[in-house]
């Protein structure tokens, strides 16, 4: 039974390293931006507050740089949420569809709580599966 359990840890372990294995740009960015920003970075994953940043601070490349992720995320958020509530609205098979919409609105929290953690330790990652899709230049 314990090598079940150790198997079945290792093979987590290894998916979960997979799935944040991504693009790490933090060497790119100024130590000194990424001190100073990281409040602003940090607003970037909190849904629509990603407007605060986007407009105060254009000189922050890092902050610049989770605005694209974290604007990325909230419109995927946003079609989540209209594609999949408006499914959610039919009958019978409705259930299906909002069962779906809580599993996407959990995955995209758990990306807002992925972004957070990397801008709290001052890293430029990108989040999984979304992170390469530039909408902020």
């Amino acid at each position: 039974m314990a090598d079940l359990n150790d198997n079945l840890n290792d093979t987590l372990n290894d998916t979960l390293n997979q799935l944040t294995n991504t693009a790490d740009t933090t060497d790119v960015y100024d130590p000194a931006d990424i001190e100073s920003n990281k409040i602003m970075a940090l607003l970037s994953y909190i849904g629509i507050l990603v407007l605060i940043p986007l407009f105060s601070s254009r000189q922050s490349p890092f902050t610049r740089f989770h605005v694209n992720q974290g604007a990325v995320l909230c419109v995927l958020e946003i079609i989540v949420w209209a594609v999949f509530g408006f499914l959610g609205a039919i009958p019978v098979i409705g259930l299906i569809f909002r069962i779906i919409r809580y599993v996407l609105q959990a995955i995209c929290l758990v990306f807002a709580v992925l972004g957070i953690y990397n801008v709290v330790q001052g890293k430029a990652k990108e989040l999984p599966f979304i992170g390469g899709i530039r909408l902020v230049k």
